[in-house]
């Protein structure tokens, strides 16, 4: 599953890997639309690989929720994760835009270590969910909140799940993979971009290829 960060310029629920890559994006002018052009492209080549927008709620409403939908469906989006989306509010938010456009994607929210899962049993597949309240690479795997609130979400659903923020080494990709079905790998994918200029396809591509031979 690849999933396409919308860069913003407040964003507060990121660690500063993905700031700093929100702000070299914005002063090259990526917008939402650019980023679904971009998902629009990879779909092209494969059919087969999820496709997952990452983005704050202001640029969606920027756009407009029944114009974002329409593109997004055409694009072949298959999710969106929207860090500040409102727990109580996707339903009303997002229905009627998306019956409209007949638009077959998931809107997330991911639960935080600190989330009062009780109140909030509303999950789509493959849910995100922080490993740490705050984001910490050398720890996130090793840390216990991880497990607890993958074992707590699993008292709504059945469905796969996937933990993130911190993973960083193949020994911690491994690590989640004992009790989630996926990791998420975007910052240290984004910091490897970061410190290769000009390497950075052959260097991601290698980055993958260590975590997959740790393999769960």
């Amino acid at each position: 599953m690849i999933e396409l960060g919308v860069p913003f310029s407040d964003p507060l629920a990121d660690g500063p890997v993905i700031q700093r890559a929100s702000e070299r994006a914005l002063k090259h002018g990526t917008s939402l639309q650019n980023v679904l052009t971009l998902a629009a492209e990879i779909r092209e080549h494969s059919q087969s690989v999820g496709l997952v927008i990452f983005s704050y709620l202001n640029p969606i409403l920027r756009m407009g929720l029944a114009k974002f939908c329409q593109v997004a469906r055409l694009a072949g989006i298959d999710g969106v994760l929207i860090t500040d989306l409102p727990s109580k509010k996707p339903p009303n938010i997002c229905a009627k835009p998306a019956r409209t456009t007949s638009q077959p994607f998931s809107w997330l929210r991911p639960p935080a270590p600190t989330s009062a899962l009780s109140k909030s049993p509303r999950f789509r597949p493959a849910l995100s969910t922080p490993s740490r309240a705050q984001e910490s690479p050398a720890r996130a795997a090793n840390d216990g909140d991880a497990q607890s609130l993958v074992k707590r979400v699993r008292r709504f659903t059945k469905l796969p799940i996937a933990v993130g923020f911190g993973i960083s080494t193949p020994e911690q990709f491994q690590a989640i993979g004992k009790f989630a079905e996926a990791a998420v790998v975007g910052s240290a994918i984004v910091h490897a971009i970061e410190q290769n200029p000009g390497r950075e396809a052959a260097t991601v591509a290698e980055f993958v290829r260590q975590l997959l031979a740790s393999s769960f």
